[in-house]
This record gives C-alpha cells, structure tokens and sequence, in this order.
C-alpha cells in the first residue's frame, strides 16, 4: 500500500516510516503538517494518508475535507486532542480513524484496517446515496417528460412511456437523460 505520512516530529516519522516499511507497506511521502496536504496527494497518489499531529488545525481539517471531497482515500488521524468537536469536525472531514493518545507501531496496522475498512464502507453508501438520488430523480424526470408529451401530443400515459423509450433507445441513452432533454427542449420552446 502507498502511504503518505504527515508528522512534525522527525523522530515519529522515522518510527512510523520503518513500521509502515516492514509491514510491507511503500512510503511514498513523508510531509510536515504545514506542507500542502492537497498538492502533495494530488503528486504522490497514496492509497491511505496517516497524520500525527497533537491538535489538528482548522487547515489541516480543511485540507483533509478537500481530499475526501476530491480525491476520496482512507485517512487516519493520530491526536492528542480529545474533546468530542474537534473529533466531530475531524470526522466531518472526512477522516477514516481518529485515534488519540498518539500512534504505537505495534497497533498500526489494525488502526489501518479500521480507517480503510470504514473508508470502504463509507464509499459504497455515498454511490448508494448518489444512485438513489439519480433514481428519484430519473422518475420524476420521466413522469413530466411523459406529462408534456400526453399534453402536447394527445398520448395517453403508456404511449408516452413507449415514445420516451424509443427515443432513449434509438440514440443509446439513459431513459432519465431523454426525459431531461425532453424537458429542457419544452422550456426553451
């Protein structure tokens, strides 16, 4: 796995960097906490970042957010802070694992398969959000598609549905697709 580290203690960094190292794992950065958190994933395209920091900063958790945003991948937070908001905002932005009272090299690699366990998981319920969302509004797309050709064109419901069909078939698109474009030919019209 491709991991970059973000530490401001030298000496942390080299213990996590050999602990990463014999558990087979490629080090492909290691970073300050001051360092553009944004630009060096975008350059070394980790699998997984892990921070050690004491207190995360509001930029460290911007940049963390922009990541989960952007460029989605496990990220694992070690901290000394503890109370329940700057945890809260970590988590809002998108990190896999907060994990305080520092990082030992001996539960590394459990705190790793938690942080991408919950990433995994946390993914496959936004496609499934995202999906839904396409879905609903697919249907209500299709149901006013199929309403201003009954209107328009004197079609009963299943006629609508039929020529709506035909055409999303005929030109190898979606049928929510059709239905939009059919919409927005109306409103222009």
């Amino acid at each position: 796995m491709r991991v970059v580290l973000v530490d401001e203690d030298a000496g942390r960094l080299a213990l996590l960097d050999d602990a990463l190292r014999t558990a087979g794992h490629q080090v492909v950065g290691r970073l300050d906490p001051a360092a553009d958190l944004t630009a060096a994933v975008d350059r070394l395209q980790p699998d997984i970042v892990l921070i050690d920091v004491d207190n995360p900063s509001r930029d460290t958790l911007e940049s963390l957010g922009q990541i989960s945003r952007e460029r989605p991948r496990p990220i694992v937070l070690f901290a000394k802070a503890s109370d329940p908001d700057t945890i809260r905002r970590a988590v809002a932005a998108g990190v896999s694992a907060y994990v305080v009272d520092g990082m030992s090299p001996a539960r590394l690699a459990p705190v790793i398969e938690v942080a991408i366990a919950r990433f995994r998981d946390y993914q496959a319920l936004r496609e499934e959000l995202n999906s839904t969302r396409l879905k609903l509004a697919d249907r209500r797309d299709i149901e006013r598609a199929k309403g201003l050709l009954m209107k328009r064109k004197g079609l009963d419901e299943d006629a609508a549905f039929a020529a709506l069909r035909n055409l999303a078939m005929d030109r190898n698109l979606r049928l929510g697709d059709v239905a939009r474009s059919l919409i927005a030919a109306a409103e222009l019209l």
